[in-house]
């Protein structure tokens, strides 16, 4: 790692954590560790913004549930509409009011109102927000203790921000990426993508609907206040990114995908973009990791995009935090397994928006015929289509787990109503939850935990780990094996 100046910089500070990218994923993240009382400061490139129009608006199941665990999913519904029926390809309805969580819907708001919460979040927690702020490189101490971010400011002031350890969530461009020298490998799948926020003269299903016609696709979603995210592409139609964009160019793809532009007018906001399916192949590198778009990046089909950096975030935080504060006995295990969980989400992500895209742009007949096969398959059979399901919301994901291990260990925990409230509740603190029977006695341990206990007769002992995977579980009571779970922090 190398810095791009020789010009002394001005002033070095000293802090826990740098965060380069302060968009939902950096933004969760720093709140996280200031919250646990450590120093962040998080770097962002452009100036705070103040407008109001975003790409991202889709916030998933498992997004929600990781929000509520923050106390922040209730006040976002309340901003948005929730859809509990996805409608792909015309006739495949997915629904989503199947899925086992307090949240089984698909809530659809601009990402300016997750950022505005989780900025909030963040700033009380005491985060050190550096707005217009460029990194220009990192350097390691020579002890290999410390990793130092080079920074520049609006005014050209150089200064330097030392830190036990570096996160770069700066977005598909990042800095960070490039500072490491990782490649970023990958294609673009499709270019000349048209989004846009427009107001209809005909209501369209009350849906997320997504089709694809001839040379054509599309998708709809309706934010509730009249206004409605359109999506198109158009395989005559070719430009760059930067090229302009008219209402007209939008319509016309609508009617190819859809049969219908349903009215479509008052664009408040139009841009052209391309997709690329592209992860790095290592997400952490020593004292520096990638998050979100900086880690992977996919096409927008699904609407995970988001999510899986939100979903990254989470799973950082707390192994962070437990490796600052002294809790972690193998602090390098604990924080490789950071890749090792989320690497694997990541692929998978990338594989399934791919299909997602791929299906709708079907053009030879045995494209289509694959594609009517895979819509009679998840019309028909319903465990296939929950599978679908929980893997789009996240609800489905778990992680790998130890040979030997329950067979909940790695597994999301379910939103439990235990004697003490409910588990999201309990994890509010970022601490892990211990569940036990009634009367069961709690065991000491190097990590702090909340201890609750079932609402039943059930004789399980659950540890849950702050972002809401088990850690360890046991139909016995084996307090040596518990007691270890809680040292490594895992």
């Amino acid at each position: 790692m190398t810095g791009t100046s020789s010009r002394e910089s001005s002033s070095t500070a000293t802090t826990d954590v740098v965060v380069v990218g302060a968009g939902p994923t950096g933004m969760l993240l720093a709140g996280d560790l200031a919250a646990q009382g450590l120093s962040v400061t998080l770097v962002e490139r452009r100036p705070r913004e103040t407008g109001n129009l975003t790409r991202a608006f889709a916030v998933h199941a498992r997004t929600l549930e990781l929000l509520d665990a923050r106390g922040l999913a209730d006040p976002l519904i309340a901003t948005g509409t929730a859809l509990s029926r996805m409608r792909l390809f015309g006739r495949l309805s997915l629904d989503l009011s199947r899925l086992r969580s307090r949240f089984p819907f698909l809530l659809i708001t601009p990402q300016y109102e997750v950022e505005h919460l989780l900025r909030n979040r963040a700033l009380g927690a005491g985060v050190d927000f550096r707005y217009g702020t460029e990194l220009l490189g990192l350097s390691r101490s020579d002890t290999g203790d410390t990793v130092t971010a080079e920074i520049r400011d609006t005014e050209g002031t150089r200064s330097t921000v030392e830190a036990r350890y570096l996160v770069g969530t700066d977005g598909v461009h990042s800095s960070v990426r490039r500072a490491l020298g990782l490649p970023f490998p990958g294609e673009s799948v499709i270019r000349s993508i048209v989004l846009a926020d427009v107001r209809l003269t005909e209501t369209p299903p009350g849906l997320l609907t997504v089709n694809g016609r001839g040379d054509a696709f599309a998708f709809i979603a309706p934010f509730g206040d009249g206004w409605y995210r359109v999506m198109g592409w158009n395989r005559a139609r070719h430009a760059d990114d930067s090229a302009p964009v008219e209402l007209d160019e939008l319509r016309e793809t609508a009617r190819l995908a859809f049969g219908t532009d349903y009215g479509m007018h008052e664009a408040r906001w139009l841009s052209r973009f391309h997709s690329d399916e592209r992860q790095v192949p290592a997400y952490r590198t020593g004292r520096v990791f990638l998050a979100g778009d900086a880690a992977h990046v996919h096409s927008p089909a699904g609407g995970q995009g988001m999510n899986t950096g939100l979903q990254d975030a989470a799973n950082l935080s707390w192994k962070l935090a437990a490796v600052l504060r002294g809790q972690a006995a193998d602090p390098e295990a604990l924080l490789d397994s950071y890749h090792g969980e989320r690497h694997p989400v990541g692929s998978q992500v990338l594989r399934a928006s791919g299909a997602i895209i791929r299906l709708a742009m079907a053009r030879t007949p045995l494209q289509r015929s694959l594609r009517a096969a895979v819509t009679r398959l998840l019309s028909v059979v319903r465990p296939a289509a929950d599978k679908a399901v929980g893997r789009i919301s996240g609800v489905g994901i778990s992680y790998a787990a130890p040979r030997g291990s329950h067979r909940l260990v790695g597994r999301r925990a379910p939103d439990l109503q235990l004697v003490e409230g409910r588990l999201l509740e309990l994890l509010r603190d970022g601490r892990f939850v211990l569940v036990t029977p009634p009367g069961a006695p709690a065991p000491a341990g190097p990590v702090p935990f909340v201890h609750a206990h079932w609402a039943s007769d059930r004789t399980t002992t659950l540890l849950v780990r702050p972002d809401g995977h088990v850690a360890w579980a046991g139909e016995r009571p084996d307090p040596e094996a518990l007691a270890q779970a809680l040292t490594l922090g895992r």
